[in-house]
């Protein structure tokens, strides 16, 4: 699956802000600690302040593992 990768300066921009009437970005990091939006978010984005993230580079999305306790 691909991803958009962010820098930190634009996750911080972007996190927890509208990118259309109902949804907001949520920046998660990869197994690389790299900060990430879906295609989704990307391909969905209406608002012109952030249409940045529809010129970001794709990479491939790996999560990072689930540890349980």
């Amino acid at each position: 699956m691909q991803v958009a990768l962010l820098t930190e300066q634009q996750k911080d921009l972007i996190v927890n802000q509208l990118f259309c009437i109902d949804s907001h970005f949520n920046p998660i990091q990869d197994i690389n600690d790299n900060w990430v939006i879906s295609l989704e978010e990307v391909n969905q984005c209406t608002k012109e302040e952030y249409n940045f993230v529809k010129t970001l580079p794709l990479i491939d999305y790996v999560p990072k593992p689930v540890i349980i306790p």
